[in-house]
Protein backbone atom coordinates (compact mmCIF):
# COMPACT_ATOMS: atom_id res chain seq x y z
CA UNK A 1 0.00 0.00 0.00
CA UNK A 2 1.54 3.29 -1.02
CA UNK A 3 2.38 5.86 2.05
CA UNK A 4 -0.49 8.51 2.41
CA UNK A 5 0.90 12.19 1.66
CA UNK A 6 1.02 14.20 4.72
CA UNK A 7 -1.01 16.95 5.61
CA UNK A 8 -0.93 20.38 7.17
CA UNK A 9 -4.62 20.67 8.36
CA UNK A 10 -4.67 22.83 10.98
CA UNK A 11 -1.63 25.27 12.04
CA UNK A 12 -3.64 27.43 14.30
CA UNK A 13 -2.15 29.73 16.87
CA UNK A 14 -3.94 31.37 19.96
CA UNK A 15 -2.34 34.53 21.47
CA UNK A 16 -4.51 34.56 25.00
CA UNK A 17 -6.48 32.00 26.14
CA UNK A 18 -9.81 33.54 27.40
CA UNK A 19 -11.02 32.62 30.89
CA UNK A 20 -14.42 30.66 29.69
CA UNK A 21 -12.17 29.31 27.02
CA UNK A 22 -9.73 28.19 29.16
CA UNK A 23 -12.23 26.64 31.91
CA UNK A 24 -14.17 25.05 28.85
CA UNK A 25 -11.03 23.30 27.37
CA UNK A 26 -10.13 21.95 31.09
CA UNK A 27 -12.96 19.81 31.17
CA UNK A 28 -12.46 17.86 28.39
CA UNK A 29 -8.46 17.50 28.46
CA UNK A 30 -6.55 14.66 28.94
CA UNK A 31 -3.20 16.06 29.42
CA UNK A 32 -1.79 18.92 31.03
CA UNK A 33 -4.30 21.63 32.26
CA UNK A 34 -4.11 25.27 31.01
CA UNK A 35 -5.24 28.37 32.76
CA UNK A 36 -6.72 31.68 31.47
CA UNK A 37 -3.61 33.48 29.83
CA UNK A 38 -1.76 30.70 28.54
CA UNK A 39 -0.84 30.73 24.59
CA UNK A 40 -1.97 27.55 22.56
CA UNK A 41 -1.38 25.87 19.61
CA UNK A 42 -3.21 23.86 18.08
CA UNK A 43 -1.83 21.64 15.11
CA UNK A 44 -3.72 18.75 12.69
CA UNK A 45 -2.38 16.80 10.92
CA UNK A 46 -3.23 13.32 8.32
CA UNK A 47 -2.23 10.67 8.52
CA UNK A 48 -3.63 10.68 11.87
CA UNK A 49 -0.82 8.63 13.66
CA UNK A 50 1.42 11.40 12.47
CA UNK A 51 0.33 13.03 15.66
CA UNK A 52 2.48 10.80 17.85
CA UNK A 53 5.61 11.91 16.18
CA UNK A 54 5.15 15.57 16.24
CA UNK A 55 3.95 15.64 20.05
CA UNK A 56 7.41 14.07 20.46
CA UNK A 57 8.98 16.55 18.81
CA UNK A 58 6.73 19.74 20.24
CA UNK A 59 7.44 18.24 24.15
CA UNK A 60 11.19 17.67 23.75
CA UNK A 61 11.87 21.36 21.63
CA UNK A 62 10.68 23.38 24.82
CA UNK A 63 8.90 24.16 28.15
CA UNK A 64 5.72 24.13 26.51
CA UNK A 65 3.06 21.31 28.05
CA UNK A 66 0.58 18.89 26.04
CA UNK A 67 -2.85 19.48 26.71
CA UNK A 68 -4.09 16.99 23.86
CA UNK A 69 -3.42 14.27 21.98
CA UNK A 70 -5.95 12.61 19.65
CA UNK A 71 -5.89 10.27 16.99
CA UNK A 72 -8.80 9.54 14.98
CA UNK A 73 -9.31 7.25 11.83
CA UNK A 74 -8.69 9.66 9.29
CA UNK A 75 -6.78 12.98 11.14
CA UNK A 76 -4.39 13.70 14.03
CA UNK A 77 -4.72 16.68 16.45
CA UNK A 78 -2.50 17.93 19.49
CA UNK A 79 -2.60 21.20 21.74
CA UNK A 80 0.58 22.62 23.77
CA UNK A 81 0.25 25.12 25.98
CA UNK A 82 2.11 27.68 28.24
CA UNK A 83 2.33 31.07 30.15
CA UNK A 84 5.46 31.50 27.74
CA UNK A 85 4.21 32.60 24.04
CA UNK A 86 7.72 32.35 22.80
CA UNK A 87 7.91 28.44 24.48
CA UNK A 88 4.78 27.97 22.03
CA UNK A 89 5.66 29.49 19.34
CA UNK A 90 9.02 27.39 19.31
CA UNK A 91 7.52 24.17 19.60
CA UNK A 92 5.26 25.16 16.32
CA UNK A 93 8.32 25.78 14.50
CA UNK A 94 10.06 22.72 15.65
CA UNK A 95 7.35 20.54 14.29
CA UNK A 96 7.39 22.94 11.25
CA UNK A 97 10.95 22.39 10.43
CA UNK A 98 11.08 19.08 11.00
CA UNK A 99 8.53 18.54 8.21
CA UNK A 100 9.82 20.68 5.91
CA UNK A 101 6.77 22.94 5.77
CA UNK A 102 5.83 26.70 6.42
CA UNK A 103 3.12 28.00 7.96
CA UNK A 104 1.40 29.28 4.67
CA UNK A 105 1.19 25.29 3.88
CA UNK A 106 -1.31 24.67 6.18
CA UNK A 107 -5.21 24.07 4.95
CA UNK A 108 -7.20 27.49 4.98
CA UNK A 109 -10.24 27.28 7.17
CA UNK A 110 -13.68 27.61 5.72
CA UNK A 111 -17.53 27.77 7.64
CA UNK A 112 -19.45 24.94 6.79
CA UNK A 113 -22.18 26.50 8.42
CA UNK A 114 -23.63 29.25 10.94
CA UNK A 115 -26.96 29.69 12.56
CA UNK A 116 -28.60 32.30 14.99
CA UNK A 117 -31.14 30.67 16.77
CA UNK A 118 -33.23 33.71 18.88
CA UNK A 119 -35.74 33.80 21.98
CA UNK A 120 -34.64 29.89 22.53
CA UNK A 121 -37.39 27.91 23.37
CA UNK A 122 -37.46 26.05 26.84
CA UNK A 123 -37.96 22.56 25.34
CA UNK A 124 -35.33 22.68 22.75
CA UNK A 125 -33.32 24.65 25.54
CA UNK A 126 -33.75 21.54 28.12
CA UNK A 127 -32.51 19.70 24.96
CA UNK A 128 -29.08 21.23 24.23
CA UNK A 129 -28.15 21.33 28.13
CA UNK A 130 -28.32 17.73 28.04
CA UNK A 131 -25.47 17.45 25.59
CA UNK A 132 -23.26 20.50 26.51
CA UNK A 133 -19.79 20.43 28.48
CA UNK A 134 -20.36 24.15 29.20
CA UNK A 135 -22.74 27.00 30.54
CA UNK A 136 -26.15 25.92 30.51
CA UNK A 137 -28.54 27.86 27.83
CA UNK A 138 -31.38 29.98 29.61
CA UNK A 139 -34.78 30.12 27.83
CA UNK A 140 -35.00 33.58 25.59
CA UNK A 141 -31.61 33.75 24.87
CA UNK A 142 -29.86 33.30 21.17
CA UNK A 143 -27.54 30.81 20.32
CA UNK A 144 -25.28 30.65 17.69
CA UNK A 145 -23.92 27.22 16.07
CA UNK A 146 -21.03 27.84 14.08
CA UNK A 147 -19.21 24.42 11.91
CA UNK A 148 -16.02 24.77 10.34
CA UNK A 149 -13.32 22.69 8.54
CA UNK A 150 -10.56 21.80 9.40
CA UNK A 151 -11.58 21.48 12.69
CA UNK A 152 -9.18 22.59 15.39
CA UNK A 153 -9.75 25.72 14.04
CA UNK A 154 -12.99 25.88 15.94
CA UNK A 155 -10.83 27.40 19.28
CA UNK A 156 -9.23 29.81 17.26
CA UNK A 157 -13.15 31.26 16.42
CA UNK A 158 -14.42 30.75 20.17
CA UNK A 159 -11.03 32.22 22.15
CA UNK A 160 -11.81 35.28 19.66
CA UNK A 161 -15.47 35.26 20.02
CA UNK A 162 -14.80 35.41 23.84
CA UNK A 163 -12.17 38.02 23.54
CA UNK A 164 -14.87 40.44 22.03
CA UNK A 165 -18.36 39.61 22.81
CA UNK A 166 -19.77 38.93 26.53
CA UNK A 167 -21.54 35.29 25.95
CA UNK A 168 -21.28 32.33 27.54
CA UNK A 169 -19.85 29.43 26.00
CA UNK A 170 -21.94 26.16 25.96
CA UNK A 171 -19.80 23.56 24.10
CA UNK A 172 -16.79 23.59 21.32
CA UNK A 173 -16.08 20.04 19.85
CA UNK A 174 -12.44 20.38 17.74
CA UNK A 175 -12.15 16.55 16.80
CA UNK A 176 -13.41 15.00 13.29
CA UNK A 177 -14.09 16.26 10.24
CA UNK A 178 -15.61 19.44 11.22
CA UNK A 179 -15.61 21.62 14.48
CA UNK A 180 -18.55 22.88 15.84
CA UNK A 181 -18.90 25.70 18.90
CA UNK A 182 -22.30 26.46 20.65
CA UNK A 183 -22.42 29.97 22.14
CA UNK A 184 -25.31 31.93 23.86
CA UNK A 185 -26.57 35.27 24.85
CA UNK A 186 -28.10 37.91 23.85
CA UNK A 187 -28.74 38.78 20.32
CA UNK A 188 -26.60 41.72 20.17
CA UNK A 189 -23.64 40.07 21.62
CA UNK A 190 -23.97 37.04 19.94
CA UNK A 191 -24.03 38.77 16.50
CA UNK A 192 -20.89 40.46 17.40
CA UNK A 193 -18.96 37.23 18.97
CA UNK A 194 -20.02 35.89 15.33
CA UNK A 195 -18.18 38.64 13.26
CA UNK A 196 -15.12 38.08 15.80
CA UNK A 197 -15.06 34.62 15.16
CA UNK A 198 -15.93 35.03 10.98
CA UNK A 199 -13.38 37.54 10.98
CA UNK A 200 -10.33 35.42 12.82
CA UNK A 201 -11.02 32.58 10.70
CA UNK A 202 -11.10 34.66 7.16
CA UNK A 203 -7.63 36.27 8.11
CA UNK A 204 -6.39 33.05 8.18
CA UNK A 205 -3.83 31.74 4.75
CA UNK A 206 -3.20 28.87 3.79
CA UNK A 207 -4.09 26.45 0.91
CA UNK A 208 -7.41 24.81 -0.06
CA UNK A 209 -8.17 21.66 1.06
Amino acid sequence: MAEEKFSLRCYCYLDRMQPQYAAFVGTITQGDLPTEGMASLYVEMAPGNEAFRMVDIAVKATEAKPGAQLVEREFGMFEVHSHNQAAVKEAGKAVLDRLGLKVQDRIRPKIASMQIITNVDPYQAQLLNRFRRGSMLVPGETMLVLECAPAAYINLACNEAEKTASIKIMHVSSVGRYGRMWLSGSESEIITANEAATQALSAIDGIDG
